[in-house]
């Protein structure tokens, strides 16, 4: 006796179809499985390893290409105390050694002598040699200090920079020149200018000697590295690539999490792999940093001007990466709220509960969403996702976000879902009077 197929069921035939086309799924799927998985993983670890580069890439893009980021980067130093204090140590040295007060004291007695003051009074003339050398130099100090910590010379530095931006350029890849040059791992700031402006502040102050200074070194050396060349030589890759780069990492951890079997846990994974990956390279920034900052070469004449102009120009660098920090912990948090655990299912409880309280409090008191929250509650998964992919497209357009930014959005997008939370109660509260309503009067 034969038992006829339920609805919904195959009969023996298929059934007999079926237990030979399993074996075969199984042989067919499982090696597909396996390869998905293996192609997920790599692709998941490749993302992890090129945030961190994709970052470089667009610091080393922006900085060397972009001129009003350049300058905005590089302005700060110009009111940098270390900074402005080597400059005024090195423009006071370089007029300091043509402007001799000894020598012009002697020059001094001597003509004296040689219209009949007598040699007592002509020595004596000759003795103030050291106190007229002493305040030359201090003369010379305030007039250098007052120019460099004047707007103009912050208006010097600016346009000076602005003009010449192809320093930055011979920076990183050992092409063009301006106020900031690199020469054979050595970066200086040429203070020509400052020095023509402090000869001119001296000679109207009347100090006529100060005319006679003739051209010296002004270059003030800020940085040195003996690998320069070596960054010079990834510098140029990672500006070939810097603006396609960070759009093909993003393609990378999309298909990691696509291939993925369980793709919610793969971008939790990817996510915090690629925060990690950050902070490993932060933490390297700061070990780099006291490296070179131990061994600065005798080139270097201060270590607080290099320790300014190194945090300077990794400033935004340091930003980016603290900000991929927190984002790849913000999304793996994200993934993990929206999951099956214990907890993030008691929090989406919670929240229900509280939307519903509020709404029903609100329905009692003849406040409701009417058709909004029919449709919030009807289509809240799509309202959801639309919302999400709005604030991801809100972040991508973002000019250089930063960890502020990305709280900023979040708190957005939870006060954006907790409207919808409301907006969908609303509808069930209706929804739900209503058939009460239906009810009564059928009973009636």
């Amino acid at each position: 006796m034969s038992v006829p197929p339920t609805p919904g069921s195959s009969g023996p035939a298929d059934e007999g179809d079926r237990a030979d086309e399993k074996p075969v799924r199984k042989r067919g799927s499982a090696p597909g499985r396996l390869a998905r998985s293996v192609a997920s993983g790599v692709l998941a670890v490749l993302t992890c390893v090129l945030v961190p580069v994709a970052l470089l890439a667009t610091w080393v893009h922006d900085i060397a290409l972009d001129t009003d980021r350049y300058v905005s980067t590089v302005s700060p130093l110009v009111t940098e105390p270390a900074v402005q204090d080597a400059a005024v140590r090195r423009i006071t040295d370089a007029v300091a050694v043509r402007v001799d007060g000894t020598q012009a004291a002697g020059d001094i007695s001597d003509w004296l002598a040689s219209q009949g003051l007598p040699p007592r009074a002509a020595a004596a003339v000759r003795m103030l040699g050291p106190q007229l050398d002493s305040a030359v130099d201090q003369a010379v100090t305030r007039v250098v200090t007052r120019v460099v910590h004047s707007e103009a010379f912050a208006d010097v530095w600016t346009s000076a920079n602005r003009a010449a931006h192809s320093a930055v350029v011979h920076a990183l890849t050992g092409q063009g020149r301006g106020a900031v040059g690199v020469d054979e791992g050595t970066v200086t700031l040429d203070v020509g200018t400052a020095v023509d402006r402090v000869k001119n502040e001296l000679v109207d102050a009347g100090l006529t000697p100060a005319g006679k200074i003739p051209e010296v070194d002004r270059q003030l050396v800020l940085f040195h590295s003996d690998q320069l060349a070596k960054i010079r030589k990834g510098a140029h890759l990672l500006d070939v690539v810097g603006n396609w780069f960070p759009v093909l990492v993003v393609v990378i951890g999309t298909a990691a999490v696509l291939l993925a079997r369980r793709r919610r846990r793969a971008l939790a994974r990817t996510a915090l792999g690629a925060a990690f990956a950050c902070l490993v390279v932060a933490i390297g920034l700061v070990v780099a940093r006291r490296y070179y900052l131990d061994h600065l070469p005798p080139q270097i004449q201060s270590r607080a001007a290099a320790a300014a102009v190194f945090d300077t120009l990794l400033r935004f660098l340091r930003v980016s990466l603290r900000t991929a920090v927190v984002l790849g912990v913000v999304i793996a948090l994200g993934a993990y709220l929206v999951g099956p655990g214990r907890l993030p299912v008691a929090v989406r409880r919670a929240g229900e509960r509280t939307a519903d309280s509020a709404a029903s409090w609100a329905h009692t008191h003849q406040v409701g969403a009417g058709r909004v929250g029919v449709w919030a509650q009807a289509y809240r998964r799509w309202i959801t996702l639309g919302a999400l992919l709005v604030v991801a497209l809100v972040f991508a357009l973002w000019n250089h976000p930063t960890v502020l930014t990305i709280l900023l959005l979040v708190l957005i997008l939870l006060a954006v879902l907790a409207l919808i939370a409301l907006l969908a109660a609303a509808g069930r509260v209706a929804g739900n009077a209503e058939s009460a309503d239906g009810h009564g009067r059928g009973a009636d």
